[in-house]
């Protein structure tokens, strides 16, 4: 198996890195665990040693009884410099959590600790998952530091959302759970020579997405009727998660918006759930300025109840008629287009129903001013709305798009996600023309 350097950093959340450790060896990992000082006021190295079996190092002029070998390995017969082997024999090093303090030293090069040394000195992949109140994490110090780490090629996990440490306090900042920073890890595992990867490898096409940061939107929103009734659709999100899972593989940083999904997140990207149209409309106007790439696989309902009661309609006798006055939603894709700054990329999915639905999916391709739009036929039972399965055309703005055949989700959305990256290599182009698409975006289109 591999070998998983874990660094860990000052902050409530150092009990999480315990855990990982656990699941990690429990894997069948060999891991190394540094500490900074200030973690060890919340987990004590004798803990870690104790999963690991390894001894635990917190200064760089601490003696290494292992020598830099990992649990399982012969202890070399001379004494290496504690904050080079280390990192030098990891197959990934990961700092969880990962304090704004933490976060500014790696971003400025910083080396006053080990954690910090061996970052600087790594060349296996490096992930950071960042842990720290919402206040902290949102400030625009916090932000243009991850941006910096992010392109220089190391892997953000982004935080949760929900509960704080600090009592009564909900927000962004909470580490993501041990699972979650295992399967992150062993994604990295991959990427053990990055600088060896030919082009085309998984590792090259990884590092072409490293500092994009991508929303996409999944899952069929709920418009509600009165407290226990909605208009709403069979959309289970799946696509949208496997273009998120996708996204996050190629190394982006990913924001997915999920609108009541019937399937699990993928791990390492930052969900925000939401349940109607307005409230997905709301998120996205939040994160669309700082993402690069627009993935809009929602099906967002085109109308809603005008008045939805407060409490539950009765029935109030046999055959009652009732009325539905029904008003339509934000048109969420136009809004955004019309927002688009140079560099981004938005493309849209086209829901549509029998044998027209290319030619409806190219009327609003060129309407919306979209560089690409995906088309799947919701007639089909086997394919679309709730289904593990798709076929889809994919249409671009410079006509080279492509059809998908009937496959796994996981794979058309990896047809999509080449596409995008074919977008954006002729980006500097399209820019420099000044041709209106110089964004391309993901998302769901509407009639």
């Amino acid at each position: 198996m591999a070998r998983l350097l874990l660094g860990v950093s000052g902050g409530i959340a150092a009990y999480k890195a315990l855990e990982t450790t656990r699941l990690a060896v429990k894997a069948g990992h060999s891991v190394r665990v540094i500490q900074t000082p200030t973690s060890r006021r919340f987990v004590g190295g004798a803990s870690f040693a104790a999963v690991t079996g390894a001894p635990v190092l917190s200064s760089e002029f601490e003696t290494d009884p292992a020598r830099g070998a990992y649990p399982g390995e012969p202890v070399p017969a001379h004494a290496p410099i504690s904050h080079l082997a280390l990192v030098e024999r990891a197959d990934a090093y990961l700092i969880a959590p990962a304090s704004a303090n933490t976060i500014a030293k790696l971003a400025h090069g910083h080396a006053d600790n080990l954690v910090t040394s061996a970052a600087l000195a790594a060349a296996c992949p490096v992930a950071v998952a960042p842990a720290m109140n919402n206040r902290m994490y949102l400030n625009p110090a916090t932000q243009a530091n991850l941006r910096v780490l992010a392109e220089r090629g190391v892997t953000v996990i982004p935080p949760a959302e929900g509960e704080l440490a600090s009592h009564g306090e909900r927000g962004i900042g909470r580490l993501p759970e041990p699972p979650e920073l295992l399967a992150a890890c062993e994604a990295l595992f991959a990427l053990k020579a990055p600088v060896a990867a030919g082009p085309g490898s998984p590792a090259s096409r990884r590092l072409a997405w490293h500092g994009l940061h991508v929303l996409v939107t999944a899952g069929g929103t709920r418009e509600p009727i009165d407290s226990v009734r909605f208009i709403g659709n069979r959309s289970s999100g799946r696509m949208g998660i496997a273009l998120a899972a996708g996204a996050a593989a190629r190394g982006a940083e990913v924001t997915l918006v999920g609108a009541n999904l019937a399937a699990e997140p993928p791990a390492g990207v930052r969900l925000i759930p939401v349940s109607t149209a307005a409230e997905l409309a709301a998120a996205c106007r939040r994160e669309f300025d700082h993402s690069d790439v627009l993935l809009m696989a929602a099906a967002v309902a085109d109308f809603r109840p005008a008045h939805p009661a407060p409490g539950k309609i009765k029935k109030t006798g046999p055959g009652a008629p009732l009325h539905l006055e029904l008003e339509p939603t934000e048109d969420i894709l136009s809004e955004l287009r019309s927002q688009r700054r140079p560099g981004q990329t938005l493309v849209g999915f086209a829901a549509e129903h029998g044998a027209d639905a290319v030619r409806f999916g190219q009327d609003k391709l060129q309407r919306k001013e979209l560089d690409a739009i995906v088309v799947n036929d919701v007639s089909r039972p086997e394919i679309g709305f709730d289904s593990l399965d798709n076929e889809v055309t994919i249409l671009t703005r410079d006509g080279l798009g492509r059809a998908v055949s009937k496959q796994r989700k996981e794979l058309v959305a990896e047809a999509i996600l080449d596409e995008v990256e074919r977008l954006r290599q002729r980006l500097p182009e399209r820019e420099d023309d000044g041709a209106p698409g110089a964004a391309a975006s993901v998302g769901e289109t509407r009639g």
